[in-house]
């Protein structure tokens, strides 16, 4: 039996029950694919479920703000993919009628779609021979060839694609896509594969020449960069916060934040209100607390943060104009949210 085929026989008889596979309509299955993107299966499924509930077509994801659309998203990290998730469906409602790109070639010029989203739709939703590449099918194909050529490498990006395609069966394409991701994450894993029971273990070159832990190949990780965040929670006596919406292009854009002050290490309360940036915003007398006793360290892929919360309680503020009852209503970074909730519990 060819490769193709035995992993489609393998599918069939071990497939996930996912909402998604219910239905060839690209509108699920483009947002489940983005869902998924940087997010385990686990994770991601209650997320698509509340926003297939809350936006049932691309008309109400469209007519949605940004800011609903990022508060449902928050905690699934990685907020550009929900930024570009809302354009492209407000592109697609109100310039293509609703109505989604049918081929590759177009899917993937879509504003946040790239080769791997544009095959898995194009595949599965209207049986385009695309075959996907992701963190699952270079492993399977690494192992199971042999391939010492590392993956995040421009020459390992095009080899393994030419690799799938060749493989991908034209006559039932979305199924074999299907295949070999299921197949990678549940069977062919990257800590303890299950060798010993696997349907290609008879001409798998890793299991052979026992490489499963070599292989695959990747480059080392760039180097993590450290940051040192101070944020100011602020408390009025009449139960007013400040925050504020993160613009640019950096970290958690159009999230909101407490006031922010950014030092090249970690500061004691001395230091934190000698800086001009504080006293800008406090002239008048506060108290000032350190919240978390011990530093929370958040880690995202290229960066992390080294990052204190303050209490910081004043009489009034001008600028303070968001009602502590109101706080929930706002899309947060996962760590402020975490905060939030920690704060809830000791108040």
């Amino acid at each position: 039996m060819s490769f193709s085929k035995t992993l489609i026989y393998w599918y069939l008889q071990n497939n996930r029950d996912l909402p998604w596979r219910k239905s060839k309509n690209p509108y699920f299955i483009w947002l489940s694919e983005v869902m998924l993107q940087q997010t385990r299966v686990a994770q991601g499924l209650s997320y698509y479920l509340e926003f297939t509930e809350t936006f049932p077509t691309v008309f109400d994801l469209a007519n949605a703000d940004e800011s609903t659309v990022l508060k449902m998203w928050q905690g699934l990290g990685y907020y550009s993919r929900a930024r570009n998730l809302h354009f492209t469906a407000k592109y697609i409602a109100n310039d293509l009628n609703g109505e989604f790109p049918s081929s590759f070639k177009e899917i993937v010029k879509l504003k946040g779609i790239g080769d791997y989203t544009a095959s898995a739709i194009s595949s599965i939703c209207f049986d385009e021979a695309a075959a996907v590449i992701d963190g699952n099918v270079y492993r399977v194909l690494s192992r199971y060839f042999g391939i010492h050529t590392s993956t995040n490498s421009s020459a390992g990006i095009k080899e393994f694609k030419a690799l799938a395609q060749s493989l991908i069966d034209p006559a039932q394409p979305g199924t074999f896509n299907q295949a070999i991701m299921d197949f990678g994450a549940l069977h062919c894993k990257p800590q303890n594969p299950l060798c010993e029971s696997c349907p290609l273990a008879g001409s798998c070159f890793a299991f052979e020449q026992k490489l499963t832990k070599e292989l695959p190949v990747k480059d080392k990780k760039i180097k993590v960069k450290k940051r040192f965040f101070n944020y100011l929670v602020v408390h009025t006596e009449d139960g007013k916060t400040i925050l504020t919406q993160r613009e640019g292009k950096g970290i958690w854009q159009g999230l909101y934040q407490f006031p922010l002050i950014e030092s090249v290490k970690n500061i004691d309360g001395k230091e934190l209100i000698s800086n001009p940036e504080f006293v800008d915003l406090f002239p008048d007398k506060v108290t000032l607390s350190l919240f978390n006793k011990k530093e929370i360290v958040h880690k995202l892929s290229h960066q992390h943060l080294h990052t204190q919360l303050w209490i910081v309680k004043t009489k009034s503020s001008s600028v303070a104009r968001v009602n502590w009852g109101d706080i929930e209503k706002y899309p947060v970074p996962v760590l402020i949210a975490n905060f939030l909730k920690a704060y809830k519990d000791e108040n």
